[in-house]
């Protein structure tokens, strides 16, 4: 194995929220970076790739465990680590010129030499003839490019990529992934290892040489996938198709019904994060698998081919399918259960009846939200209520999408109602004349 240079010792990292309470975003995670690779993170919204991601950079610290970069504690940034953010993170005002020449006049590199070098990495990354541009003059790609030459600029030993691609169409973004792999391949770049975190398996399979997958609540490492494949690599291959196979059955392997990640964790818990994934999208998905060709049972990765569902797309309607009893995962597969074949072929009252019932069944926090309306003597919650609840394991933006799937869940299996003015959910009106 070639020389660690970033390691990552039983990290943890907790935040406060706004009520007082911690949530803890990462436990006892372990993890080296060694010279010569690029390495791959996989998981789902809001497991803690990011916060790891900038630990390793020496943007925060950790609660618990050590960060050691070239065998030294990371205290603070260190200038042989850059970061490639999603959001592009450029400053509007300045040109391309200006905002690449940025990060060297922080450390104090004298004019002629900003300039020279921030002109060699413009020509690298293929934006010659843009240096006086804005950023507002150019498109999404060009600007990620930027993004990228100010990272490089630095002459990186560890190059650090949160999302870099996932805010660029599909064709821009390939582009860019293959013009970083040629600078790699070919040696262009000083850098000697990169992290890429994504939610995109065939990017992470097409880039890596070891795919991670995050689990979440709190997130660690849970899976790990060497690829040995030469670069580059044909996204046609049987050799990539299997591995993306692979990919998607270390992702869904143990989820069960509760789109957890092992047995002890198999049953939903209340404060728990809910998948994205919309009634129409569940029951387009359920409709498709009776069809031929799938008559019951699908390849993950040819059902995301099929219905152009984005990796997390898919994978947050499996889950939900797994989770109220639909469906079964495993190996990277998706199979109807005897229940989700009756559903398919049930009327639209008996649908939201089984629907109803599951949630009640699977999901604490809906089972909890009716048992509270059935208590209230109004028959009638603010979500105010919900969401501080979720607060105390979830932050601001995933309580309020927790909820709100929970809502859409519950409105449609008829257990509660919902007032998008007032923001108050309520038993459904019949019901709710015999509160008293």
């Amino acid at each position: 194995m070639s020389t660690p240079i970033i390691e990552l010792n039983a990290i943890g990292k907790s935040f406060r929220s706004a009520d007082g309470s911690a949530r803890t975003v990462l436990e006892g995670v372990d993890f080296t970076l060694h010279e010569g690779e690029i390495v791959a993170l996989l998981g789902q919204s809001g497991s803690g790739k990011s916060t790891m991601l900038r630990i390793m950079a020496g943007l925060i610290s950790a609660d618990a465990g050590q960060a050691l970069y070239r065998g030294m504690p990371l205290y603070g940034a260190a200038r042989g680590i850059s970061m490639v953010f999603q959001s592009f993170a450029l400053f509007p005002w300045l040109t391309v010129q200006k905002n690449v020449e940025l990060g060297l006049e922080a450390q104090g590199v004298a004019e002629d030499e900003r300039v020279r070098r921030a002109e060699a990495v413009i020509e690298l990354i293929g934006l010659s003839g843009f240096e006086g541009a804005l950023p507002r003059e150019l498109s999404g790609g060009m600007r990620q490019r930027v993004g990228i030459a100010r990272a490089l600029v630095m002459q990186p030993e560890v190059l650090l990529m949160d999302e870099a691609f996932s805010a660029l169409d599909v064709l821009t973004g390939e582009r860019l992934r293959e013009d970083i792999l040629d600078l790699w391949e070919s040696g262009q770049i000083p850098t000697k290892a990169i992290l890429v975190v994504s939610h995109n398996i065939e990017e992470a399979v097409m880039m890596a040489d070891r795919v991670l997958i995050f689990a979440s609540d709190p997130g660690r490492v849970r899976a790990e996938l060497p690829i040995s494949l030469a670069r580059p690599r044909a996204v046609e291959s049987n050799e990539v198709r299997l591995l993306i196979d692979e990919v998607y059955g270390l992702m869904t392997a143990g989820t069960g019904r509760a789109g957890r990640t092992t047995e002890k964790e198999a049953k939903l818990q209340l404060g728990d994060r809910l998948p994205e994934a919309d009634i129409a999208r569940i029951e387009g998905i359920l409709e498709l698998l009776v069809e031929a060709p799938y008559y019951g049972r699908a390849d993950l990765p040819k059902l995301a081919e099929e219905t152009e569902l984005t990796d997390t797309e898919l994978l947050d309607v499996s889950i939900a399918l797994a989770l109220l009893g639909f469906a079964q995962l495993a190996h990277g597969d998706i199979a109807l259960t005897p229940l989700g074949e009756h559903y398919v072929g049930a009327s639209n009252p008996e649908r939201q009846a089984i629907f109803g019932r599951q949630l009640l069944q699977h999901v604490p926090l809906i089972a909890y939200i009716r048992h509270g309306l059935e208590q209230d003597r109004s028959g009638d919650l603010p979500e105010d209520l919900f969401l501080k609840l979720l607060r105390f394991t979830l932050d601001k933006e995933e309580a309020e999408r927790a909820l709100r799937v929970a809502i859409e869940w519950g409105r449609y299996g008829d257990l509660f109602e919902y007032n998008f003015n007032t923001g108050v959910i309520q038993l459904p009106k019949e019901e709710a004349s015999g509160v008293e």
